[in-house]
């Protein structure tokens, strides 16, 4: 088109000109063949490849679509489990929550309950230590009280002993009143009668002694009997009066006159003699209970009077050497009766 313009010179140079366009063209349209051809057998080539690629696609976008398929399922399915589970989840979550309050609550009422606990166990061991302070005390004050009752128990045992020494003098005081009356039957005629002054201070020693019957002449053994002398150097009633003197009333208070009489009665040696200062136990045979604290059979003799020693709690007095014995046998009975308690206490 450009060269549509162009003047030529002569016809043959524009015939030239002419064919050699048509020439070019010519060459370019065999060109353009060619690579048409060229493009085309590429284009079936590419529609070959693109066909098996597109094959290949729609497989995989089946096997693509059956697995979202599936896929979709799986979730549809993981979904509803899902929303199982949490309700599920939630409902114990509810109930663990329920259950950490309650645990919560019940925990507090146990702290509560601890430290009453802890307040009540203060209390109890206060009222432990208490006790057991009150019951060292109160032991304290038992083993002194059985202490003191083994003291009262040896006493009671040594009063005992006593009563059946006052009983044994008495019926010695009585058989000796019996025989001094018999001996001054025999011997009226030969000696005067004692004077009224010595009757009326032995009914006086005899009388002061109380009212307790003593053991009857019938009841007593032929052991009980006493050996007396026959014959009575200073006087009748001076022995009684002594014996009177040194173991009914203590030593310390006797009167001249029995003191006197004491000294100028003799003592005697014999069997069932009475000493001055000698334990009772030593003094005549042991009387048997059941002969205890019964009355004196009367003598009926002159110048005899029946009389009731007392059963008092009469302590002799012993010798200054018996003190270490008396005192070593106390101490002996106190060992024996606490021995003895702990054992009991042991047992229970």
């Amino acid at each position: 088109m450009a060269d549509s313009g162009k003047t030529f010179s002569s016809e043959e140079e524009e015939a030239n000109y002419w064919k050699d366009l048509a020439m070019t063209y010519k060459q370019r349209a065999e060109n353009t063949q060619e690579e048409l051809r060229e493009f085309q057998e590429e284009s079936r080539e590419y529609e070959a490849e693109l066909e098996t690629q597109l094959q290949q696609t729609e497989s995989k976008n089946r096997d693509l679509l059956m697995e979202n398929n599936h896929l979709r399922m799986e979730l549809e399915t993981i979904k509803e489990k899902f929303k199982t589970q949490h309700s599920e989840g939630y409902r114990q979550i509810s109930a663990l929550e329920d259950d950490l309050a309650q645990t919560k609550a019940i925990k507090d009422k146990l702290q509560k309950y601890i430290r009453e606990l802890e307040q009540a166990n203060d209390d109890l061991e206060r009222a432990k230590r208490a006790t057991i302070m009150s019951l060292e005390d109160f032991e304290q004050r038992l083993n002194q009280a059985i202490e003191r009752n083994a003291f009262l128990e040896s006493e009671l045992d040594e009063k005992e002993n006593l009563l059946e020494s006052v009983q044994r003098l008495k019926d010695e005081a009585r058989d000796l009143r019996q025989e001094l009356a018999v001996q001054q039957k025999q011997e009226k005629p030969r000696t005067p009668m004692p004077s009224s002054v010595d009757a009326e201070r032995t009914d006086t020693a005899v009388q002061a002694t109380g009212s307790v019957p003593s053991t009857p002449i019938a009841h007593r053994g032929p052991s009980s009997s006493l050996n007396t002398p026959g014959t009575f150097r200073r006087g009748g009633p001076r022995p009684l009066l002594a014996v009177l003197c040194v173991y009914v009333r203590p030593p310390w208070i006797c009167t001249e006159t029995q003191e006197a009489s004491m000294q100028a009665w003799p003592p005697s040696d014999g069997p069932g003699r009475l000493h001055w200062g000698d334990p009772p136990h030593t003094r005549s045979p042991d009387i048997s209970p059941q002969h205890r604290g019964r009355p004196a059979a009367e003598s009926g003799g002159p110048g005899v009077q029946t009389c009731f020693l007392p059963e008092l709690r009469v302590r002799s007095v012993p010798r200054p050497s018996q003190w270490p014995s008396l005192r070593a046998g106390e101490q002996k009975q106190r060992q024996r009766g606490q021995a003895a308690r702990r054992q009991q206490r042991a047992s229970r």
